[in-house]
C-alpha cells in the first residue's frame, strides 16, 4: 500500500472572524482551498451583526476575506454551501450574492437546517481552486 503524503497551509486573516472552535477558518491544499464556515460574526466585535440582510452580507464579507487570505478572491469558489434557518430567505440570499459573485457562479446547495451556531440565521462554506 502507498501512502500519499500532502502539505497543508493555515489560512488566518483578522479580515474574518477568529474561528470560534477546533478548526481553522481555510486550508489550502496544493491548488484547492477548503473555506470553513462563516457566519455573521463581525471580525472586530466578536458579535452578530442583526437582521437576515444583515448577517448575509457579513458572511460573504466574511468569507471573501478569508478567500483573499489564501490568495484568491469568491470568483475562484467551486463550491459553495449556504444553511439557513429559514427558506424563507432563499430569494434574499439569491439577491445579495449576485453583489459578491460574478458569473459563472460556483455549485451550490442550499439547506435548511433547524439551528446554526450562535443564533445565526445563514452560514456558508465553500471550496476554491486558485490556479496558477
Amino acid at each position: 500500500m502507498t501512502t500519499q503524503s500532502f502539505k497543508k497551509k493555515i489560512i488566518q486573516t483578522n479580515g474574518a472572524p477568529a474561528a470560534i472552535g477546533t478548526y481553522s477558518q481555510a486550508v489550502k491544499v496544493g491548488t484547492t482551498v477548503y473555506l470553513s464556515g462563516q457566519i455573521g460574526l463581525d471580525p472586530d466585535t466578536m458579535q452578530m451583526v442583526d437582521s437576515i440582510e444583515a448577517q448575509i452580507h457579513r458572511v460573504f464579507t466574511n468569507l471573501k476575506a478569508v478567500a483573499e487570505a489564501a490568495g484568491g478572491s469568491l470568483n475562484d469558489l467551486v463550491k459553495l454551501n449556504i444553511f439557513l434557518t429559514d427558506l424563507a430567505h432563499f430569494a434574499l440570499v439569491n439577491t445579495i450574492m449576485v453583489e459578491y459573485f460574478s458569473q459563472p457562479f460556483p455549485a451550490r446547495a442550499v439547506v435548511g437546517v433547524a439551528s446554526l451556531p450562535r443564533a445565526a440565521l445563514i452560514e456558508a462554506d465553500g471550496v476554491m481552486e486558485i490556479l496558477g
